[in-house]
């Protein structure tokens, strides 16, 4: 299959908004796959890259080779160069990386360049990929949708489903299950405003209220002496995080696989801002000397396998038990199991008070819903809201194709006179909203800068947010985590936003 067969059709799944019609292409694509390419294509169309790690930066991919005039390079040419790309190591590697992007982007079309560029740095934006890719599968395969998600929980990629549900159908399907050293895909907790609508949502009677920690998520495999620590997006980071192997290496168990956080604590306690912990995983280099910098705590909420049983299908009480004895206290994150809407929010605010995030409530019958989100688990954090500038816009893409969407955010700064820009959000808006901030932020306009427009500072939004961290990318050296829009502010004066202090002082940065 050609990649520019591929890169088409993942644009039109991309400007289509109904889920069956977006299901409808991904089959038709998967159909016209050979056995060998099914792998590589659904993997694609899920929004990764197969090999996950290619080892490109931003910068490697700036200054790209003139694009190809027609295409000709095939979806299976292109996993055999990032996976040589991905094992490229040592002395010369640099050159040998620049030279095979050289040779790989050189055969591709612009389209397909920008397209490439979008999977290595896993930034397509399709809509439901994952989702709606097994939806596909299921459809080619004629196999119930369930079997195909069930599936899919024990799987790190998709495309390992697709082809065994193409292959093998049902049977195939059933034959998935955990196995120690391979990571699943975790379960997800929802969203509730408050500790009371969480304890609604999970049910009546006892529930476990964990502690949010604000740390790196870590899935912990161990087969006898062997220990693989994984992150949320399934990437090892075993030889990053030392004190994890080491804890876990302590353990009395022949094979257990864990599910928890780690993270970066004061001396006494309180957490250290997250991208203290986020760098720890991030980076292989000098980890002996980060470990002295930064040393980790582990931390774990769930166990999936104890010793040859799997757990994932047993209730949380079960889990629960497991975990108590298999764990020590101190690496057990912090819980209370209760009835109690008053002692549940007590927890919660002793939590917020140390410094986390929040808690999760969890339902005591749930089992592990592995890569869902439902409703045995539902989080709760203090919303954080800011009011604040907005400076400038980006035009959008995909479904926003002609909006001005991506707002650039700025709080006042006392030591200047002027705004500090904070960081950009296109979360929290309605298709209305849409509208009206392109109509609005056009009659702001001052100038452009390629897709950005540039406006003058007089719009005031109201920004919910999660925390804020440190950030070399803007002048303030701040910058706020996962800011979404609440409301446009048009009540407020530009005068009356929040300054760059008190972000500082929310974040205890």
């Amino acid at each position: 299959m050609l990649l520019d067969r591929l890169v088409r059709a993942s644009a039109e799944v991309t400007a289509t908004s109904a889920r069956s019609a977006k299901t409808a292409l991904i089959a038709d694509l998967l159909r016209s796959a050979d056995p060998d390419e099914v792998e590589v294509v659904a993997t694609y169309l899920s929004g990764v890259p197969r090999q996950r790690r290619i080892g490109l930066g931003y910068r490697s991919l700036q200054s790209l080779p003139p694009p190809a005039d027609t295409p000709d390079l095939t979806v299976v040419e292109v996993d055999a160069a990032l996976g040589s790309i991905s094992r490229l190591a040592g002395s010369g590697s640099r050159a040998s990386r620049a030279a095979a992007v050289e040779r790989l982007f050189g055969r591709a079309t612009a389209t397909e360049q920008q397209w490439l560029r979008a999977l290595v740095f896993e930034n397509l934006r399709q809509g439901a990929q994952d989702s709606v890719l097994l939806d596909a599968v299921a459809k080619v395969a004629g196999v119930p949708t369930s079997a195909v998600r069930r599936a899919a929980m024990f799987t790190p990629s998709s495309g390992e489903v697709a082809v065994a549900a193409l292959s093998g159908g049902r049977e195939a399907l059933d034959r998935v299950g955990l196995v120690p050293g391979r990571p699943v895909r975790p379960m997800l907790a929802a969203s509730a405003p408050d500790v009371a609508a969480a304890l609604a949502k999970v049910g009546d009677g006892r529930v476990v209220v964990d502690r949010k920690l604000d740390g790196i998520r870590v899935q912990v495999h161990r087969v006898g002496a062997e220990v693989r620590v994984f992150t949320r997006s399934l990437d090892d980071v075993t030889d990053r995080v030392p004190e994890v192997v080491e804890a876990v290496s302590a353990l009395d168990v022949e094979g257990v696989v864990l599910d928890g956080e780690v993270i970066a604590l004061h001396p006494d306690g309180r957490p250290r801002p997250f991208q203290e912990t986020g760098s720890r995983t991030a980076s292989s280099s000098d980890v002996d000397g980060q470990r002295v910098r930064t040393p980790l705590t582990p931390y774990f909420f769930d166990i999936l396998h104890l010793d040859g049983t799997d757990l994932v299908d047993a209730d949380g009480s079960r889990r629960l038990e497991a975990l108590a004895t298999t764990v020590p206290p101190a690496q057990q994150v912090p819980r209370v199991v209760t009835s109690s809407v008053a002692e549940a929010e007590a927890f919660f605010a002793e939590s917020v008070a140390a410094g986390h995030e929040g808690v999760v409530v969890k339902a005591l019958a749930t089992p592990y819903e592995a890569g869902r989100r439902g409703s045995g688990w539902v989080k709760v954090k203090p919303r954080h809201t800011l009011d604040l500038v907005v400076l400038g816009v980006e035009w959008g893409s995909g479904r926003r194709q002609g909006y001005l969407s991506n707002l650039h955010l700025g709080a006042a700064d006392p030591a200047t006179g002027g705004f500090a820009m904070l960081g950009k959000t296109f979360k929290g808006m309605t298709d209305e909203m849409l509208a009206w901030q392109t109509a609005r932020f056009l009659e702001l306009e001052t100038g452009r800068d390629g897709h950005v427009v540039h406006v003058r500072p007089e719009q005031v939004v109201e920004i919910a947010f999660d925390g804020v961290q440190r950030s070399s990318r803007y002048p303030a050296g701040l910058a706020l985590r996962f800011a979404r829009v609440l409301r446009y502010r048009d009540d407020k004066p530009v005068d009356e936003i929040d300054d760059v202090d008190t972000v500082r002082r929310l974040g205890h940065v």
